[in-house]
């Protein structure tokens, strides 16, 4: 699954220059990564986010849907459709809790 290149450059724009912050093709996709940790990522069709368990209903609430690659749902991640990923509103608060949920977590060597 291949990931859309404008996705990837709206979602760097929305994650700004940030000290620790990389990225990594996986998934599928793109995915930016803060010291290691996984912040949110682009697929083919979207986004996907991870906000953290703590912050997944507040996500869920701003109009996200549960990830689930496999069927099954996995905790603390968010995703929003390609329609939704134009929402700015919606997508920067997705990045927000994204961020603030790799910060909270040690950095990977």
């Amino acid at each position: 699954m291949a990931y859309s290149e404008q996705l990837a450059e709206t979602m760097r724009a929305d994650l700004g220059i940030e000290p620790g912050l990389s990225e990594k093709k996986m998934f599928g996709g793109l995915c930016f990564l803060l010291n290691g940790n996984m912040v949110c990522g682009v697929l083919k069709d979207g986004a996907m986010f991870r906000v953290g368990k703590e912050r997944e209903a507040a996500a869920l609430e701003l109009g996200a849907e549960p990830l689930s690659f496999t069927g099954r749902k996995m905790g603390g991640m968010v995703e929003i459709d390609d329609g939704a990923f134009t929402d700015d509103t919606l997508r920067r608060a997705l990045v927000e809790l994204s961020l603030f949920n790799a910060a909270s977590l040690p950095p990977k060597g």
